[in-house]
């Protein structure tokens, strides 16, 4: 009895290991091989069959975000630095550090 509790008992998705994660594609019927993919791409299609939103965003993408607003906050920190806007130029600055302790952090 006790074992049957257990097995209704189901870890969430996102904690279970790829391998745990393979066992259970093989019983979706829309989810083709599942022995190729790694665990995000698992994930991704369970949940995709199981009809579940995934509302978290990748960190991937996340950080690639912020670094491309690194990018246009130092392209304004050298023309503020042309115009001789240290003020302006400091600002940005501190800016930029703040995202990239933000890409550390993610």
């Amino acid at each position: 009895m006790a074992a049957k509790k257990k097995e209704q008992k189901e870890k969430p998705l996102d904690k279970m290991t790829a391998k745990e994660l393979r066992e259970l594609a093989q019983d979706i019927p829309q989810i083709t091989g599942s022995h190729g993919m790694n665990k995000d791409e698992l994930l991704k299609e369970i949940k995709a069959a199981r009809g579940i939103v995934d509302t978290k965003k990748n960190k991937r993408t996340a950080t690639r975000e912020i670094k491309a607003k690194i990018r246009k906050l130092k392209a304004g920190r050298r023309q503020a630095l042309a115009d001789g806007n240290k003020q302006e130029a400091t600002i940005l600055r501190r800016r930029v550090s703040r995202l990239k302790k933000q890409t550390r952090r993610v």
